[in-house]
């Protein structure tokens, strides 16, 4: 497989898809000693965010999409609102079978065009140490790392339970 991925918006017919993608990667982020962690955070996103991710954006003005390979989705991500000028980018994932061909470039560049097209002048995002590749993806893409902290509280957009993440962001 190839970058040649299609990204649309996300339609209904796409979530068990998309449900699948969040908890197998979610899954294999999942150090074995924070398993029960991760189970608790998986079931939190899903009702809170994933099996309603139509209702979920559109409260917050944003959006999301999937990237399609050969008809399946290969890939997601959404974009919300954090500011009059910034967007945040939400829940980019790759499926594991079609990492290292630059879907995840694809969609970093689709979100950025994006935002450009609704006037941002930001686009933030957030990772966590568990993410290397995409630690390296934001770096090399452009992105200024704002701070770092350690994530003690759940909710659906962490795990929390000591994990470091890594906040940054582009001017567009």
């Amino acid at each position: 497989m190839s970058a040649e991925v299609a990204i649309r918006p996300f339609i209904e017919e796409d979530a068990p898809q998309v449900r699948e993608l969040f908890i197998v990667v979610n899954r294999l982020l999942s150090p074995p000693h924070m398993r029960d962690a991760f189970e608790a955070y998986i079931a939190r996103s899903l009702t809170e965010e994933m099996d309603r991710v139509s209702a979920y954006y559109d409260e917050r003005g944003g959006g999301f999409w999937v990237a399609l390979g050969e008809a399946k989705v290969v890939g997601m991500f959404g974009l919300e609102p954090t500011a009059p000028d910034a967007m945040e980018l939400r829940r980019m994932y790759v499926d594991p079978s079609a990492r290292r061909n630059g879907i995840a470039r694809s969609m970093l560049r689709f979100a950025e065009a994006e935002c450009r097209r609704l006037d941002m002048q930001r686009l933030e995002l957030s990772t966590s140490e568990l993410q290397p590749a995409a630690l390296e993806l934001y770096r090399h893409a452009g992105y200024r790392l704002l701070n770092e902290a350690v994530a003690e509280q759940a909710s659906n957009k962490t795990l929390g339970g000591g994990i470091r993440r890594y906040y940054f962001e582009k001017f567009l």
